[in-house]
C-alpha cells in the first residue's frame, strides 16, 4: 500500500458498540462519566463517534446503562448483554477499549499526583516537580535546563510516568555511596 496509510480498523454497528460500551463499563467497575467514556472510545480509535452517540443513547433508552450522580453505570441488564454478547466482538476490539481505558485513567491519576511548572530564567529553564499522594508531598524537586526545549522535553518525560520518576530518583538516593577515589592514578 505505497502511499497509503492503513487506518485502524472500526466496529462498523451500533450493536457492535453497544456490546463493547457495557462490557468496557463492566470491566472497569468504576464510576465513569459520559465524557469520560467517550474521550476513551476515541482514543481506542475503533467506535466512530457516530456510532458512539447512537449506541450511548439507545443504552440509556433501553435500560442497559443509566446515569447517576453524572456517572454512566451499568444495570443488570447491560451486564447480562455484556457477559453474553462480548464474545461475538474480536478481542482486538476489546483489547484496545480495556488499553485506552486503563491509560486514560494513569493520565487522570498522574494529573491529579503530579505538577510540572517550567520557569524561565536569562540563562535558562527550572522544571519543577512536585509529586503529592492526597496531603503528603512525596517530592518537590527543580530541575536546570539549558533552553525551554530541553525544559518541556524534561516535564514531558516525567509525566508520561511520575510515579516511576519518582522511584527511580528515591532509588537512586537509597543506593547513593561515596565516590570511590583512585589515588593509583595520582602516584
Amino acid at each position: 500500500m505505497s502511499g497509503q496509510q492503513m487506518t485502524s480498523p472500526e466496529l462498523n454497528s451500533v450493536h457492535s458498540v453497544k456490546i463493547l460500551l457495557c462490557y468496557i463499563l463492566e470491566k472497569l467497575n468504576r464510576p465513569v462519566t459520559e465524557e469520560q467514556l467517550r474521550l476513551i472510545s476515541e482514543e481506542s480509535g475503533v467506535i466512530n463517534y457516530f456510532y458512539y452517540s447512537d449506541a450511548i443513547s439507545e443504552l440509556l433508552e433501553n435500560g442497559s446503562v443509566i446515569t447517576e450522580n453524572g456517572n454512566m453505570l451499568l444495570t443488570e441488564k447491560g451486564r447480562l448483554g455484556s457477559e453474553y454478547f462480548n464474545r461475538y466482538i474480536p478481542l482486538v476490539f476489546r483489547k484496545k477499549l480495556l488499553k485506552a481505558a486503563f491509560s486514560f485513567f494513569i493520565r487522570c491519576r498522574n494529573e491529579e499526583s503530579c505538577n510540572c511548572t517550567i520557569n524561565e530564567l536569562s540563562e535558562g529553564c527550572t522544571v519543577n516537580f512536585t509529586m503529592n499522594d492526597g496531603d503528603i508531598e512525596l517530592i518537590n524537586m527543580s530541575f536546570f535546563a539549558p533552553d525551554m526545549s530541553q525544559a518541556e522535553l524534561i516535564s514531558e518525560k516525567i509525566k508520561l510516568n511520575p510515579t516511576g520518576a519518582y522511584t527511580k530518583i528515591l532509588s537512586f538516593l537509597l543506593d547513593n555511596s561515596e565516590e570511590n577515589i583512585d589515588v593509583e592514578k595520582y602516584i
